[in-house]
């Protein structure tokens, strides 16, 4: 008996066929854990036919991104920098700043970002995020399925 182990890989015209929309509510959610969700539904990782090289990931609504929850001291102390590219021209902010701007997305914007591939793929797969400060989203047309955290 001879046993043979064959690594299946999908094409991209497969790959974009089957797209799916998922709803996360953040509200009352730990910042890292919606984050992680999200970032594993937009690369794929949560189908059988997952391609690491390919973007078999799902389209991914947020919702209420500025009542995520930060354990510990992490609003006043987690620092986010930025740079303007001019000499000298670092710019820092805190956690809590940004929740209490005009776009408190960006937290969950950064946070899935950076668990993203750094490379063609990696832009590619954030461009399928779509993330609401509030419960409204204009995605119900596509009929998003709630994802459990």
């Amino acid at each position: 008996m001879r046993l043979t182990h064959q690594t299946k890989s999908i094409s991209r015209e497969n790959a974009l066929r089957d797209r799916r929309w998922t709803i996360i509510d953040a509200d009352g959610r730990a910042l890292g854990r919606v984050a992680t969700r999200a970032a594993a539904i937009l690369a794929g990782k949560h189908r059988p036919d997952f391609t690491p090289h390919e973007d078999t990931g799902d389209f991914v609504v947020v919702i209420n991104a500025a009542k995520v929850k930060l354990t510990g001291k992490k609003l006043e102390e987690k620092v986010y920098y930025r740079h303007t590219e001019y000499p000298g021209g670092i710019r820092t902010t805190t956690a809590g700043k940004i929740l209490e701007s005009k776009k408190p997305q960006r937290l969950i914007e950064i946070a899935v970002r950076g668990m993203l591939p750094k490379n063609r793929l990696g832009r590619r797969l954030y461009t399928k995020l779509k993330v609401y400060a509030g419960a409204e989203h204009p995605h119900t047309a596509q009929q998003p399925q709630a994802v459990e955290l």
